[in-house]
């Protein structure tokens, strides 16, 4: 096992990385209102978060991430441009299910991380190549993703618009997701809402009631999705390949999906750009599901650096676009932002090894 001070001493150098790269280093409360992240996410964080209770301050949680606190500072009082950098543990529970496992996975544990609010076109390539940077003493394997591709695709489904909002709410959840458009592409069933002279009991009120069943009346009525969106989305889903081959079938994919050709040529673009940084595009994987079932706040570029060999390891680093999120937590206020974390337990496991 490898000793706190080690996972430390990992996560002090690469917090002087982070500072060296121009980032001011924020340190983020422990506890955290538990309302903002629950609007955020809905009620699914409960499954990975620590709750508890203040008598004054109500429903708090144990940090699960530092980027919705870092955007929470930087929306009330920040400049932009602006790079933050932070170390720190963060608290999730990792083991689900009813068995307890042989080796427990850490549900304390350091990260540190980087974030960019910049409204310059190169911010991913910046934020992507310092990781790469960072990480290239260790062989890792880069993973890239983008999921306003992949919102983009289901944008552009011919179905009515309270399905595809449906879809967009459920795409962090493949599962979910995927019975979802299983339904939608197969004819509805009829339902019967008959007339209940019953008292009235539930949260909802009788005229919401009416309006959902309205709703569920309406939906009924929809045409399936066609069998052949079926196939172009699964097989958007499925691509994997080493970046410039992935651009190529994605500007393929474009042909029959004309929704995703502005998110391919953003795509294209961005990997010119980390060339650039001297970074070869071959070594880079692109995933086009990539980033589906990390935090829901990811809505554009996403990466993560995997070590191989390392069955059952979470990613060394993981980050992406958030740009959604400063617009939400920045009541109406809204600025590009990228940024990401590495796990310096992780590095020092890795630098034991060596």
């Amino acid at each position: 096992m490898i000793p706190k001070h080690a996972k430390q001493a990992a996560g002090q150098r690469l917090l002087a990385a982070f500072r060296a790269a121009g980032a001011v280093e924020i340190a983020p409360d422990v506890l955290l209102p538990a309302e903002t992240l629950l609007d955020l996410y809905g009620e699914d964080i409960r499954a990975r978060a620590y709750v508890t209770a203040d008598p004054i301050r109500g429903e708090m949680m144990l940090r699960p991430d530092f980027t919705v606190p870092v955007v929470q500072a930087h929306m009330e009082s920040g400049a932009e441009p602006a790079r933050y950098c932070y170390l720190g543990e963060v608290f999730r529970k990792q083991d689900m299910g009813d068995t307890r496992p042989d080796t427990l996975r850490d549900s304390e544990y350091l990260q540190a991380g980087f974030e960019l609010f910049s409204r310059d076109p190169a911010a991913d390539a910046e934020v992507f190549a310092l990781f790469h940077r960072l990480l290239a003493p260790h062989a890792l394997t880069a993973e890239t993703g983008d999921m306003g591709l992949v919102m983009d695709a289901v944008r552009g489904l011919p179905l009515p618009e309270a399905r595809r909002a449906a879809l967009l709410h459920h795409i962090w959840r493949p599962g979910r997701f995927q019975r979802l458009l299983s339904r939608f592409s197969t004819p509805a069933t009829p339902r019967d809402f008959g007339a209940v002279d019953a008292p009235w009991n539930g949260l909802r009120s009788r005229d919401e009631m009416a309006a959902r069943i309205d709703r569920l009346r309406a939906d009924t009525a929809e045409p399936p999705l066609a069998p052949e969106w079926q196939d172009r989305l699964a097989a958007l889903m499925a691509l994997r390949a080493p970046a410039p081959q992935a651009v190529t079938r994605l500007r393929e994919l474009a042909a029959d999906m004309p929704a995703i050709a502005p998110a391919v040529d953003r795509i294209a673009t961005r990997l010119d750009a980390i060339a650039a940084k001297g970074i070869d595009p071959d070594s880079v994987i692109f995933d086009a599901s990539h980033g589906r079932s990390t935090m829901e706040y990811y809505d554009g570029f996403t990466f993560t650096f995997t070590a191989p060999g390392r069955a059952g390891w979470p990613p060394v680093a993981s980050g992406g676009r958030y740009d959604a999120l400063t617009a939400v937590l920045g009541r109406g206020r809204a600025i590009p932002a990228i940024g990401g974390i590495i796990r310096p337990g992780l590095i020092a496991e890795l630098e034991g090894a060596a």
